[in-house]
């Protein structure tokens, strides 16, 4: 009975761990077709695709996943085409939040956000009512004990040289703050120390509280 019981154990956990994999490889693949049909499929000539391609392979996704997710996004191969959309709202007790998704359908997308906010006690809000307390940046985290042998001058140097904006410390980690423009150099810059990011990402970066409404 014990051993029935192991076995039930391991294949929940197997079963759990698989629909996470699988969860992340769509959020991949979509990406990866974004990125190509935008900027291209060559990775040297396209920043974007080049750090998506990178976190495929972190994520252990076949490279055959991957080649046909950038040819999806090419043209080369049939497939549902994605589109990025951007959504602005306020949260619970008015918060603003900016909402990017990779869609198949804008239309029925707009329609399950708006459900899932007035559900939780938010709403849609109107273009530009809340994007202008944002700046989007190209934000790289390093966490220190996994980075020995590494200071913060030499990091510094390395980082400035590649483009970045800011090298910020907050005891346990390094944060650099780049332009999205030259995110990819720096994040380049990083991994040339030897150093692999807790993480890379451009990302929306608040910059100051919303006023009452």
């Amino acid at each position: 009975m014990s051993g029935h019981s192991k076995w039930a154990s391991i294949k929940h956990k197997k079963g759990a761990l698989d629909a996470k994999r699988g969860r992340i490889f769509t959020r991949l693949i979509k990406e990866l077709t974004v990125a190509a049909r935008a900027g291209g499929g060559d990775p040297d000539m396209n920043p974007r695709l080049r750090t998506i391609i990178a976190d495929a392979k972190a994520a252990n996704m076949p490279a055959e996943n991957i080649k046909r997710a950038i040819r999806r996004g090419t043209g080369e191969e049939p497939g549902v085409s994605y589109e990025e959309a951007q959504y602005e709202a306020y949260g619970p007790g008015g918060a603003a939040v900016i909402i990017d998704v990779l869609t198949d359908n804008k239309n029925r997308t707009a329609g399950e956000i708006r459900h899932l906010l007035e559900k939780h006690g938010g709403n849609l809000a109107s273009p530009n009512a809340v994007a202008w307390m944002f700046s989007k940046k190209g934000d790289i985290v390093i966490e220190k004990a996994k980075a020995p042998g590494i200071d913060e001058e030499k990091l510094m140097s390395a980082v400035l040289d590649a483009g970045a904006d800011d090298l910020q410390d907050d005891g346990e980690n390094w944060e650099v703050l780049t332009a999205p423009d030259a995110f990819a150099a720096v994040h380049e810059a990083v991994k040339a120390l030897g150093i692999e990011p807790a993480s890379a990402k451009v990302s929306l970066i608040p910059q100051a509280s919303r006023p009452s409404r």
